[in-house]
């Protein structure tokens, strides 16, 4: 059967929006897993794997919530599991089911798979924006990133990114039932959800007004996006709410967070106080590298605004930034709290978009070389929850 020239066009758009990316994605993962098992001094990937926060995930999945607070034995308040929004924990617990796999292999295989979709959304969404080099480009820096090594963890940010990547390209589609899904799926899975649901709010908004200001029978029903936004906009004060009211204080997550991360919102006094402290004497080469990218991030999100980045995906992009770089905190937890950013990825995949591939190809090896190895050196040799 012949095939005519249309064909052949949609038949490559479809494997670059979909073969490439995962191609990218696998071979990020099994190169990030081989780092893992050679730095590792007992060998034990899948420990690593299952590590830090990971293990009050499952926790979650498989025992529920906790029914109140969470004291030591000094009497003293600590974290515990209602920290932890539940669409991870929960999808998860429905893996094992389905499954019978035990439950930190099911909490692996989500994370896995929902990267998986996340490297195709985020190439068809950079596509959709610009082109096909600069998704695939945004789908390999995504991929490689330092601390993308969350996407291989017992960690909530590859699903997230699926459902936050998902949403933004539904909007932008103007499909906005499946946009408010996603929304919502993203504000019952990370706190910065709430990102999310204020970006596709203002998708909703722009979409409302280009069709007032165009007219005619085949704009779009103002309802339909402004129900979008409103649910996604449920999500977070939704869980909030069922929190406070399970434990009796309504600020009861904020207290939870606070007692066992330190995570207090002071507006950037704790990070501008690190990345002077870290600069001017850094106890150590990783306190210094997570402060040049700190300051890396910020300068990318500055850059993105002047590039007038869609507006959706640059309010988010930019709250994202505000609620990491805002907050107190492990200061070596915030590379990992900004994988799932993307705006701070749009200026790189942009320039690179544009470069000759033989400088394409030098650069996100030289990316993919340092970020892989970069997220593996912190989960075996680095001593500290990230």
């Amino acid at each position: 059967m012949m095939t005519t020239p249309v064909t052949e066009v949609v038949q490559r758009h479809k494997s670059i929006l979909l073969a490439y990316p995962l191609g990218l994605y696998a071979l990020s993962r099994l190169l990030q897993l081989l780092f893992v098992w050679w730095m590792a001094d007992d060998g034990k990937v899948r420990d690593r794997l299952l590590a830090w926060d990971g293990g009050h995930f499952i926790r979650v999945a498989e025992e529920g919530y906790p029914t109140g607070y969470t004291y030591n034995a000094e009497s003293m308040l600590v974290g515990n599991g209602l920290a932890f929004f539940p669409g991870y924990p929960m999808l998860v617990r429905l893996t094992h089911f389905v499954t019978r796999l035990d439950y930190g292999t099911a909490a692996i295989t989500v994370s896995w798979i929902a990267g998986g979709f996340a490297a195709v959304l985020m190439c068809a969404l950079g596509t959709r924006l610009y082109d096909e080099r600069v998704g695939l480009v945004l789908t390999a820096l995504f991929c490689a990133q330092p601390m993308s090594m969350a996407l291989s963890m017992a960690y909530s940010e590859a699903l997230f990114t699926a459902l936050v990547a998902g949403m933004l390209l539904c909007a932008h589609r103007g499909d906005w039932l499946p946009a408010g899904l996603l929304g919502l799926g993203a504000a019952l899975t990370r706190p910065t959800g709430a990102a999310a649901a204020v970006a596709l709010a203002v998708a909703a908004g722009l979409a409302v007004y280009k069709g007032r200001q165009e007219g005619g029978t085949d704009r779009v029903a103002p309802w339909k996006p402004v129900l979008a936004a409103a649910t996604a906009l449920a999500g977070v004060p939704a869980y909030l709410l069922w929190v406070g009211m399970r434990v009796g204080d309504l600020g009861a997550w904020f207290d939870i967070q606070t007692a066992g991360w330190g995570t207090t919102f002071d507006y950037g006094r704790s990070s501008l106080m690190f990345v002077r402290d870290a600069l001017r004497d850094g106890e150590g080469w990783v306190q210094v590298s997570v402060a040049w990218m700190l300051i890396g991030a910020v300068i990318a999100a500055a850059v993105a605004v002047t590039m007038k980045v869609w507006p959706p995906l640059t309010v988010y992009g930019l709250i994202v930034l505000v609620l990491v770089v805002g907050q107190g905190g492990y200061y070596h937890s915030k590379p990992r709290l900004l994988v799932p950013a993307l705006l701070i990825l749009v200026p790189p995949a942009v320039a690179l978009g544009r470069a000759k591939p033989r400088t394409v190809a030098l650069v996100l090896a030289a990316c993919g070389a340092f970020g892989l190895w970069y997220g593996s050196y912190l989960i075996t040799v680095w001593h500290y929850a990230i």
